[in-house]
């Protein structure tokens, strides 16, 4: 063969090598620009639509990702702290049709501590809080527009009640009821606008009458009784007497 017609062989041959890597790294390069952009995009009136993915500044740990529909949230939402690699801190599942969130909380090391709703910031409904070691439930109450409202009843780790206290608007209204591991009332008390008022009865761990008194605004007011074996064996008098 020609040395001419060889040589011009072997550079055509390199020419489409050449010509089929630039085609292909053109095309890689498109999808991974095309992959990039496909994230954190606003739509034609500037809201956030589609995948939106968020990290911390000068680093590469997630801060939030999720999706959006032209301004607003759908689906689940992640949130991590800057320590949390891939185990979220908060995760928020919306409904589109309400615009209420069903909210999760959780450890560092991915344990759940707390669940509920939330609309907007405020939470709403009942509320959920879990022991510290364990699945348990620690902890019910209830929000009304970010406000507590009703009964907040926490738990002892076998199950028991610990404690009954109503709420109303945010503040402490009604019975304080204090219960032993074993069930026994051992406090019952009275609020009004977050404040004791009315009477208090304080009970030994077998159910017996140990102390009781009245409360005015927050504080100890007229006579107080303290029992021994079902009798009195002391008696004060509420504001003492200045000396």
């Amino acid at each position: 063969m020609n040395c001419t017609v060889y040589f011009l062989s072997i550079r055509n041959d390199s020419m489409k090598k050449t010509a089929l890597i630039l085609f292909f790294g053109i095309i890689f390069g498109s999808l991974h620009v095309f992959s990039q952009s496909g994230t954190n995009q606003m739509d034609a009136q500037g809201k956030r639509n589609g995948v939106w993915k968020k990290t911390y500044e000068g680093s590469t740990q997630l801060r939030y990702e999720g999706n959006f529909e032209h301004g607003k949230e759908v689906g689940e939402f992640k949130f991590y702290c800057l320590e949390c690699k891939d185990k979220p801190t908060v995760t928020k599942n919306f409904n589109s049709k309400d615009d209420i969130a069903d909210v999760k909380y959780y450890t560092i090391k991915g344990k759940l501590v707390s669940e509920g709703k939330m609309k907007d910031k405020d939470r709403i409904g009942e509320w959920v809080y879990y022991h510290e070691k364990s699945k348990n439930v620690m902890t019910r109450e209830n929000y009304v527009d970010g406000k507590l409202d009703g009964k907040v009843i926490t738990y002892y780790p076998n199950g028991k009640i610990t404690e009954e206290i109503s709420y109303k608007n945010g503040i402490k209204e009604g019975e304080d009821n204090y219960y032993s591991p074993e069930g026994v009332l051992l406090k019952k008390l009275l609020y009004r606008e977050d404040q004791l008022q009315g009477p208090g009865f304080y009970y030994d761990a077998n159910g017996n009458l140990v102390i009781e008194g009245f409360y005015k605004d927050d504080k100890k007011h007229g006579l107080w009784k303290y029992y021994k074996d079902g009798k009195v064996v002391l008696e004060e008098t509420y504001p003492k007497p200045d000396k």
